[in-house]
């Protein structure tokens, strides 16, 4: 997979795990407490792709584990996280219902089933898993909502922004959908990437590669059909935080008043309930 979005071009960000499993996880894939898989997202660093963070652990950590994750994450790559995405951990920052505010956070609650109210609490001052100060502290930007249009930087042209609703944030960026082979495949469609190089926009792909790009061992021919025809455009493929850092210096930074606060969510709702995004 990575050797050949290396080949063609392309600087992916990699959001990992540092520290291995201490209890029942809730997903499965590798973390960096495994040399071999370490050493290879070493590598990958070397070549230019971006090391991000996705929580301590492939399960819920307390405050001082996540600090311990973050110690250990300096340790194997040279610096701190620039970038993060939430997992779906007690520890994950301003997640499930506490992404959206108002009215809308009362429809998300309903259109889930209050299955994801009152389950993260890394932005939860007081709670064993709380760590927000050292996020604002320690990780400039994280990811929230993700939209079905291809051009991220339409349905979110204020990113990176602030908002003061969610102050352990220091950035908030979009994505556009892409959680498995096929959405991801459904997002790319030449149609859509004509529309997107018409626009003059941005697409931040968000994506989990162990999800049906890879079967018994080889990479899905769909997948690496679509890369190559995307590598033949003129394009700039850099890493997330390569992105928000050129749209930080080429615009203000945008810290949210309610009337866009209500207009990115709004937007985000109605892509979740009709169009199936994360």
């Amino acid at each position: 997979m990575y050797s050949l979005l290396a080949d063609l071009g392309f600087r992916s960000s990699i959001a990992v795990w540092p520290l291995g499993a201490r209890r029942e996880t809730n997903s499965g894939g590798q973390t960096c407490a495994n040399p071999d898989y370490r050493a290879f997202i070493q590598q990958l660093k070397q070549r230019g792709f971006e090391i991000a963070f996705h929580n301590a652990a492939p399960h819920p950590s307390t405050r001082e584990e996540v600090i311990e994750s973050l110690d250990c994450f300096q340790q194997y790559f040279g610096q701190t996280p620039r970038a993060m995405a939430n997992h779906y951990n007690t520890d994950a920052i301003y997640w499930g219902s506490s992404r959206i505010s108002g009215w809308r956070r009362s429809v998300y609650n309903l259109s889930t089933l209050w299955r994801k109210h009152g389950k993260f609490f890394g932005h939860v001052e007081g709670h064993p898993s709380f760590w927000g100060d050292v996020c604002r502290d320690r990780i400039e930007y994280c990811r929230n909502f993700v939209y079905a249009d291809i051009n991220t930087l339409y349905t979110c042209p204020w990113m990176p922004y602030s908002d003061p609703c969610r102050p352990y944030v220091r950035y908030w960026f979009s994505a556009s959908e892409g959680a498995n082979s096929k959405s991801f495949l459904n997002t790319l469609r030449d149609e859509n990437l004509d529309k997107l190089e018409a626009e003059g926009g941005a697409c931040i792909m968000y994506t989990h590669f162990g999800h049906g790009f890879v079967q018994n061992g080889k990479l899905d021919p769909e997948f690496r059909r679509a890369m190559e025809r995307l590598a033949r455009r003129s394009a700039w493929f850099v890493t997330v935080s390569d992105l928000l850092d050129f749209l930080k210096k080429t615009k203000p930074i945008t810290v949210l008043d309610s009337k866009i606060r209500r207009q990115l969510e709004v937007r985000w709702l109605s892509a979740k309930l009709f169009r199936g995004t994360s």
